[in-house]
């Protein structure tokens, strides 16, 4: 990995994503001690950071992939990122989505596009009813977060905070299969100054940080988290960039989620999911190590079901 894929990626991506905007509040500064800048990803196309990733990966295709079409397995915002990324560029997209998929995701899908295809809600279905589809379809798989280009694309976000920015001392993310950790530890590695990255995860989906104390990858037995986003777990392609250039990552609980969730709403005036208001999260519960720091925070995403917010 050099800075150069990362750049490249950025170019790459450019004509097909929005350049995020940066925000900042006044008041939950003070709440933080440290003056807070967040990446807003929720107003990105399809309302995550994940179109980033699936637009790169779509556009490394070869014409003879593109003609079979794309497969790959998510619960929600990497399936909307994927269908659009291929509707984009004229490229059909099969989406195995778990049963219990938020609804207002599996509309979004369908309406870029894609095929959804229903599996059980375990990582062991999805990874199955996939390669089943790959099969069958001739499909090109690409895996939601465990996948370089898809890791360098998320990377992207965090490289446009650090041209915004390029003070930061520490950058949050939020940690669920690892794609958009990794890639903001790459681009902080390459173009921060002394810049760390910590990562937020719930407690109740807390493999990240049970990996990085014990040096391999770790699973979830259980994923009780309104954080629907972060129910996954790492792969063996981002874990190693983790491992490296990650400094550490903080558990939060829900109380502390729908707070933070909250806070955002309220302050920023600005749409986030629970498991975008993780990081967030991570760094108000540790907010004594911070203190007058530059930070920044990512926002992953802003497609929350309405019909089911936790305040």
């Amino acid at each position: 990995m050099t800075p150069q894929n990362l750049t490249a990626t950025a170019q790459r991506i450019q004509p097909y994503i929005h350049r995020t905007p940066v925000l900042t509040s006044r008041l939950l500064n003070e709440i933080a001690g440290a003056e807070v800048f967040f990446k807003c990803e929720n107003f990105q196309r399809m309302g995550a950071f994940k179109m980033r990733g699936a637009m790169n990966a779509v556009l490394q295709l070869s014409d003879a992939q593109k003609a079979k079409g794309v497969v790959t397995h998510s619960s929600g915002n990497f399936a909307q990122a994927l269908a659009l990324a291929a509707q984009s560029v004229g490229v059909k997209a099969y989406i195995v989505m778990p049963q219990n998929a938020p609804q207002v995701k599996k509309y979004a899908v369908r309406g870029y596009g894609g095929e959804i295809i229903e599996c059980e809600s375990t990582p062991e279905a999805r990874e199955q009813v996939a390669a089943q589809v790959q099969q069958e379809k001739g499909a090109f798989f690409i895996h939601p977060s465990n996948d370089l280009d898809v890791i360098l694309g998320q990377g992207t976000a965090a490289l446009e905070l650090l041209e915004d920015q390029p003070q930061l001392q520490t950058i949050f993310s939020p940690v669920g299969g690892g794609g958009l950790i990794a890639g903001t530890a790459l681009a902080a590695h390459y173009f921060g100054k002394n810049c760390q990255v910590v990562g937020g995860e719930p407690f109740g989906a807390d493999d990240a940080y049970r990996s990085l104390q014990s040096g391999k990858i770790e699973g979830n037995n259980t994923t009780n988290t309104i954080a629907d986003g972060l129910r996954t777990q790492l792969g063996d392609i981002n874990f190693p960039i983790i491992k490296n250039h990650v400094t550490k990552i903080i558990r939060v609980d829900e109380e502390e989620i729908t707070a933070s969730m909250k806070l955002i709403w309220e302050r920023l005036k600005v749409v986030v999911e629970p498991s975008s208001a993780v990081a967030f999260a991570a760094l108000l519960r540790e907010k004594e190590a911070y203190q007058g720091q530059k930070v920044g925070v990512i926002l992953s995403g802003g497609n929350a079901d309405l019909s089911k917010l936790p305040f």
